[in-house]
């Protein structure tokens, strides 16, 4: 069902309203569902159509670092939402950091995801010194 609506969406980035227009159409669909839809049909997204991707390290400091982005120049209330945003994937990480076999990992992610909240326009710079670090220590082990 979620495929077949990202599917009839006109070519092209899908914004915002194109994703509410989705969201309306297709109540019964999750967001996450509808998410990972969009995602996976390789349309260029919106930062905050795309959320926050925890499958990787790179893709989660992209798409942190694309929200950093859009929080610094946005009014109040869009920083409102896109943290409500953010506090939703931090959420699902702290989920996967206690469930997962890869729980390292998921629990790098969520501190990640935390340094963000902390304070969104430092995120890119933490995340550069953080990937440094994280480098630093795979190679001693």
């Amino acid at each position: 069902m979620a495929r077949a609506g990202v599917a009839a969406l006109p070519a092209g980035l899908v914004d915002e309203a194109a994703y509410g227009r989705l969201r309306t159409a297709l109540p019964q669909v999750s967001e996450r569902t509808l998410r990972t839809a969009l995602r996976e049909s390789g349309r260029p997204l919106v930062p905050a159509v795309e959320g926050v991707r925890q499958d990787s390290f790179a893709n989660l400091r992209r798409t942190l670092t694309a929200l950093s982005a859009e929080y610094e120049a946005g009014a109040a209330a869009r920083r409102r939402m896109l943290r409500a945003l953010v506090i939703t994937a931090k959420n699902h990480a702290d989920l996967a950091a206690r469930s997962s076999r890869r729980k390292p990992d998921k629990q790098e992610m969520a501190m990640w995801i935390r340094a963000w909240l902390l304070n969104p326009p430092v995120f890119p710079e933490w995340a550069e010194l953080r990937e440094r670090r994280r480098s630093v220590e795979d190679a001693g082990e």
